[in-house]
């Protein structure tokens, strides 16, 4: 009994530098990776670190791409949604089909450390790895994490290797339109496909290009008319973003006024480019 107290207390030790060790190093493999059955794939496994890009380097319309689809209060929660939480309880308690509740940080936890088996042990353990994970890195450094080892597809796994394979150029380069889309396929990326996208996948898109605009406040690229369109895999906020845009969006006290959204959009219109402007750092 006491070397197995010994064991757990050395372990909980151990864990918890890896944790801390994390903020500024960046992994090689994760627990997602190590699972990936790579010899099906007809793919070489590849190293995180070959294709990592910086928190500085990665472009602002995937970050705010990836809040817009995955976790829209991002921002404001502690590593887990607790409202989300609720609401998909109760959904299921209803007999609904039940909303997926998991914010980026849990993501982030359940990619580096755990299996994609779904019980409520392994819940449990993904919601206080997310918390100590927020509570640690920041968000800044949980964003980094999230979209350099999640899946954008079968064995494509972060960002750099993802922009370069979908769309051969690298991740700073990427149009708002590859970036939502991108985004669009998180739910499930095993079943659906960056390219050629889907019907379902284009519709996606367009509901991340207008929530990309609420959320920012930056008047995104050819983002379409507003639509509603139901998704089955991630429906957290999805008909509150799709109204018209206000006169200040405020994110954790940082807003932007319609004027200034207003000069970003005609300066994407005089320049002619299909790029989006960022005229000021709103978060990222």
């Amino acid at each position: 009994m006491k070397w197995a107290s010994i064991s757990f207390v050395g372990f909980v030790i151990i864990s918890f530098l890896i944790l801390v060790s994390l903020k500024w190093v960046n992994p090689s493999i994760t627990a997602f990776t190590l699972q990936e059955d790579w010899k099906e794939l007809g793919v070489e496994r590849y190293s995180l670190k070959e294709n990592w890009v910086d928190y500085e380097e990665i472009p602002q319309n995937i970050k705010w791409a990836v809040v817009a689809s995955e976790d829209q209060k991002y921002w404001q929660h502690p590593g887990i949604d607790l409202v989300a939480i609720a609401e998909a309880y109760q959904e299921m308690e209803e007999g609904e089909r039940v909303r997926g509740a998991s914010t980026i940080t849990q993501q982030v936890a359940k990619n580096l450390f755990l299996s994609s088996d779904k019980n409520y042990f392994r819940k449990g353990i993904e919601a206080g790895l997310a918390l100590t994970i927020d509570a640690l890195w920041g968000k800044e450094r949980v964003l980094e994490m999230y979209l350099n080892i999640v899946e954008f597809g079968p064995g494509v796994y972060g960002i750099g290797k993802a922009s370069n394979h979908f769309f051969n150029k690298d991740a700073k380069y990427l149009k708002d339109e590859e970036s939502a889309r991108m985004a669009a396929v998180l739910p499930n990326p095993k079943r659906m496909r960056v390219e050629p996208a889907s019907p379902y996948v284009q519709k996606r898109k367009d509901w991340i290009l207008r929530n990309m605009m609420n959320l920012s406040g930056i008047a995104y690229y050819n983002y379409p008319e507003p639509e509603v369109v139901k998704d089955s895999v991630q429906t957290d906020s999805m008909f509150i973003f799709d109204i018209p845009f206000i006169n200040r969006v405020e994110i954790s006290g940082i807003g932007l006024s319609l004027s200034d959204a207003r000069a970003v959009d005609k300066a994407n219109k005089d320049s002619s480019k299909t790029d989006s402007v960022m005229s000021r750092d709103l978060r990222f």
